[in-house]
């Protein structure tokens, strides 16, 4: 509780005597028993009113002025944006193995150079090398009562190709791996198989509506290959009903045949099933020229900010640098790679001394292999580095809306306990704490036990754009993009500042 200086009011204390000393009583002033009372009014005050300017210190004080720093240099100065646009259309698209991807490496390289870092390098990291070919054809066979009908459509990453001509069989539609097991062999052998689970529109959180229904995607060729199947068609996986195919990986089962596999666009998928329940033995013809060449050397990109105090633990903030070969790759993932560069190169601009060893990496190979994040874990436990923190941002370039937490279960709860007490700083800017998952680059780091983050922007429109040739720079607005990496930084700095 502060204290009051009782001479600063021109107040001296005074004895009253008894009524058995009344002798020595003073006669006090009307100026003085005025300045007596006053003091009581504002005892009382300070008693009754912690929130006056009485009140104890803030003791985030600093911290909120710091944090609106950043915000504010964010805002105003940021480099995210213009490092964005930079990397769409000096790299483009950046599947892993290719020119693109190559290019991007380059360029990220050399605009960390620029950011006054204390070391920047590559590290190899042998990736996958898959080409989607000349574009695909899908359509609804044509009858004598009707036209063909193109079906807008996307090889699924890793699919093997129709070896040059077509793929033609009576399409058998599913909504269920219940409803295909029951199929079974008799009702599937020969057809080809449509996947058509919605994602779910009732789910607030988007990306449970997307985990819901991706394992379609990911291992539907070959549970459909297991009964005979020759392809698979995927309803794709997005909730707006559009014109855009959206690709993504598979998993093949060498256990099963390999099947040509590909994403269909929602409104196609609608049209679709529909037409099934007029024709239930239209055909479909199934035309793909993708091919997977041998693996190829590429890199992930690494810059780092020197701590003063604890240099051998790491706080590491990041982005996968590969995108699929539709669109810019813009939010998913130019947006964390740029966010992730501009964390070091605003506390860089500020002024800030790190007590840790502040390290930006930019993963290659999320989409189809992970093999940046991997081949990057793999070399810290080699060099026994320990990463107190991590966190990515792999969700898009949309407003900030918080983060999520995630750690070995040993840790997770003395960790998220310290944390939360960040939220009272962060919630003036509208960001919120919980916990939760984390990024798929850093959660080969979950084994030395560290705490991982995943910054969560809002998820409402992030999959009209995932995996589409939708996903350019012009989709993604400056001011949510600079929020977004303003809101790590402060993150970082919370973390870097106070510890685990």
């Amino acid at each position: 509780m502060a204290k009051l200086d009782i001479k600063s009011f021109g107040i001296t204390f005074f004895h009253v005597a008894t009524e058995n000393n009344l002798s020595k009583v003073k006669i006090v002033s009307r100026a003085t028993r005025h300045a007596w009372s006053a003091y009581l009014v504002l005892v009382i005050v300070h008693l009754t009113l912690p929130g006056s300017i009485f009140s104890q210190k803030d003791p985030w004080a600093a911290d909120r002025a710091f944090i609106q720093k950043i915000f504010s240099h964010s805002l105003s100065e940021g480099r995210s944006y213009p490092w964005l646009r930079d990397l769409c259309y000096t790299a483009g698209h950046r599947l892993s193995g290719s020119l693109g991807a190559e290019k991007a490496v380059q360029w990220t390289k050399a605009v960390l150079d620029t950011c006054r870092l204390d070391s920047v390098w590559l590290q190899p990291v042998m990736v996958p090398r898959w080409e989607r070919g000349a574009p695909e054809k899908v359509e609804v066979l044509g009858t004598a009562k009707r036209k063909s009908i193109p079906l807008p459509a996307l090889a699924l990453g890793g699919s093997v190709g129709t070896g040059g001509k077509p793929v033609v069989g009576e399409v058998v539609e599913v909504r269920s791996w219940e409803a295909l097991d029951s199929l079974g062999r008799q009702g599937i052998a020969g057809k080809i198989v449509f996947y058509n689970r919605p994602m779910e529109c009732r789910h607030i959180n988007t990306f449970e509506a997307y985990g819901g229904a991706v394992d379609q995607r990911v291992s539907g060729p070959s549970r459909a290959a297991k009964y005979g199947a020759v392809a698979v068609l995927v309803r794709s996986m997005g909730l707006a009903l559009d014109d855009y195919p959206h690709t993504g990986m598979l998993r093949y089962d060498s256990a099963y045949a390999l099947i040509p596999a590909a994403a269909i666009s929602t409104n196609a998928a609608e049209r679709l099933s529909a037409l099934l329940r007029e024709e239930p033995n239209a055909r479909v013809s199934i035309a793909l020229n993708c091919r997977t060449l041998p693996d190829v050397l590429s890199y992930n990109v690494i810059g780092e900010i020197r701590g003063s105090l604890m240099p051998d633990k790491i706080i590491l903030v990041g982005g996968h640098l590969d995108s699929w070969d539709v669109g810019h790759g813009a939010h998913d993932d130019g947006a964390g790679c740029v966010q992730s560069m501009e964390v070091l190169y605003l506390l860089r601009q500020l002024g800030y001394r790190p007590r840790h060893t502040l390290r930006c990496v930019l993963f290659m190979n999320e989409e189809n292999g992970l093999r940046g994040g991997l081949t990057y874990a793999a070399a810290a436990e080699e060099k026994e580095e320990m990463h107190l923190f991590a966190l990515e941002s792999d969700a898009g370039g949309f407003t900030p809306r918080g983060f999520s937490f995630d750690a070995d279960p040993e840790m997770i709860d003395s960790y998220f306990e310290q944390v939360l007490q960040f939220e009272e700083v962060l919630r003036p800017f509208g960001l919120a704490l919980w916990r939760g998952g984390s990024g798929a680059d850093i959660s080969p780091l979950r084994g030395q036990k560290g705490l991982l983050a995943g910054l969560r922007p809002d998820s409402q429109r992030y999959f009209d754009f995932h995996h589409t040739a939708a996903d350019v720079f012009e989709a993604v607005h400056p001011r949510e993009l600079q929020l977004g990496a303003a809101s790590m930084a402060a993150l970082i700095y919370l973390i870097d500042k106070y510890g685990l």
